[in-house]
């Protein structure tokens, strides 16, 4: 497939595009190799491709599904946690700093499971009264996809009722290498 060149309204465009955009892990952006000018030298001369970037290493993410000894002691509540952290109750910085820091106590353990309690979500869209309900339910994912700790987590996984149900989690940690 050939590519076509693109004109310089469209270059203007792409560029302004890619200033705006915020990339969703910072630590894992690669800097841009800057643009080759063209060059004036005959075409017959045959020049060496540009070096390649080395290729980042990829994150591991939280896996949707273990394998079948674990899928089962989630269902059957055959889990014991190593570590337990309550987070309901605490403001959304609190409980950011808290869980940050029981991870990394966790990691540091080589705990393998650990039980993070963040209160029951809220029952319906529309909350009466104005309170907001479940805010920290609703920003553990995101802390846990973007905090220091992200690469540890194997997977997240909700836990069974003996442990708290809708109101808590597993995280379940990678090994060391």
């Amino acid at each position: 497939m050939v590519r076509r060149k693109l004109t310089s309204d469209e270059e203007a465009l792409w560029t302004a595009l890619t200033r705006s955009v915020r990339p969703l892990r910072p630590a894992m952006r690669q800097p841009l190799a800057p643009p080759v000018p063209p060059s004036s030298a005959p075409k017959t001369r045959l020049t060496p491709p540009p070096a390649a970037l080395p290729a980042a290493k990829p994150t591991p993410v939280p896996s949707p599904m273990l394998d079948s000894s674990w899928e089962r002691r989630i269902r059957s509540g055959a889990l014991s946690p190593d570590i337990s952290i309550d987070l309901h109750g605490h403001s959304l910085s609190a409980a950011h700093a808290r869980l940050n820091q029981a991870i990394g106590a966790a990691v540091a353990q080589d705990a393998r499971i650990m039980l993070v309690v963040t209160g029951k979500p809220p029952k319906s869209a529309g909350n009466a009264g104005g309170t907001r309900r479940g805010a920290i339910r609703a920003e553990i994912g995101h802390w846990l996809e973007t905090g220091p700790h992200a690469d540890r987590i194997a997977s997240v996984r909700i836990a069974h009722p003996r442990h708290g149900g809708d109101g808590a989690l597993y995280l379940i940690l990678r090994r060391r290498k």
